[in-house]
């Protein structure tokens, strides 16, 4: 990494600390209203919303330029949301009335059965909550994340997702061949497994998503099939009040040797496709998915 880089990652950084630190005398609810706008114009004028327009123009064909751009901003404000509450996301899990919970009966069933599942989701509303979230009603996780390119918030985004967490038993594990080994051992050990499965692995095989063949992550198919674990799908949306709806829905199964993964992906992609239909503003639009 060159100096130049570095300074402009330290930078980024710096600036930030400062707003939340100049935000500090406000309450949250108007402190997460400047960023979140604060957000969406920045993101207006950076070469990720042409990225995000042209996503969503693919998908959402028949909408106007006024309701693409509308979705969008929205993304950009959702992002925004994000970042701040991370301030603060420990909070967010010990208060009850953050979080309202649909398909409990699920989750009381999977503790009932006491086997480690694979939780997926995708990044939409704020993802950062659903480990802790897992972690705080008694199911151990592992998960699994990227690094972003400016280490300062690397660093930063990393401790705050660990210090939300309630016990030591639940840990996060960047992509590699040390997370596979480390996810392993937590499923031998009776751990969960918590994905983001909606971007693209440029390691991964082609599987259909919203009609285009994309480089998709199934690796974590292969641990399911060999060790008979539920896929359990998690919904999580973003409430007009800035809490969250966290949606269990039905276990799917991965133990017929006639259903290949790449078909198993395409169940399962088929029910992300439903997710940002339903909710597209909350989506991140700004990857490269389709690239």
């Amino acid at each position: 990494m060159t100096f130049f880089i570095s300074f402009r990652y330290f930078l980024e950084f710096f600036i930030f600390k400062i707003i939340i630190f100049l935000l500090f005398p406000f309450s949250k609810k108007v402190s997460a209203k400047i960023i979140s706008n604060s957000f969406m114009f920045l993101g207006q004028l950076s070469k990720y919303n042409k990225i995000a327009q042209n996503n969503c123009k693919m998908i959402f064909p028949n909408l106007s330029e006024e309701e693409i751009t509308k979705i969008i901003n929205k993304s950009w404000k959702n992002l925004g949301h994000n970042l701040f509450e991370l301030t603060f996301l420990k909070k967010i899990l010990k208060d009850k009335n953050k979080i309202e919970i649909k398909g409990l009966e699920i989750l009381e069933n999977i503790k009932k059965e006491n086997l480690p599942v694979i939780f997926f989701s995708i990044h939409s509303s704020n993802w950062e909550v659903c480990v802790p979230f897992l972690d705080h009603n008694d199911f151990k996780t592992g998960a699994i994340y990227r690094h972003i390119n400016n280490t300062f918030f690397d660093r930063y985004i990393y401790k705050q997702r660990t210090s939300s967490l309630k016990t030591k038993d639940s840990f996060y594990t960047p992509k590699g061949k040390v997370s596979a080994k480390e996810i392993l051992e937590g499923v031998i050990n009776n751990k969960n497994i918590f994905l983001l499965v909606d971007q693209k692995d440029s390691a991964g095989t082609e599987v259909n998503f919203f009609g285009k063949k994309v480089k998709t992550q199934t690796g974590f198919l292969k641990i399911a099939r060999k060790y008979n674990l539920k896929i359990v799908p998690m919904k999580n949306i973003r409430l007009p009040n800035n809490n969250f709806q966290i949606t269990f829905e039905q276990p799917l199964l991965h133990n017929n040797i006639e259903v290949s993964d790449d078909k198993k992906m395409l169940e399962i992609n088929s029910i992300i496709e439903k997710w940002i239909r339903q909710n597209p503003d909350n989506w991140f639009w700004q990857h490269k998915r389709f690239n």
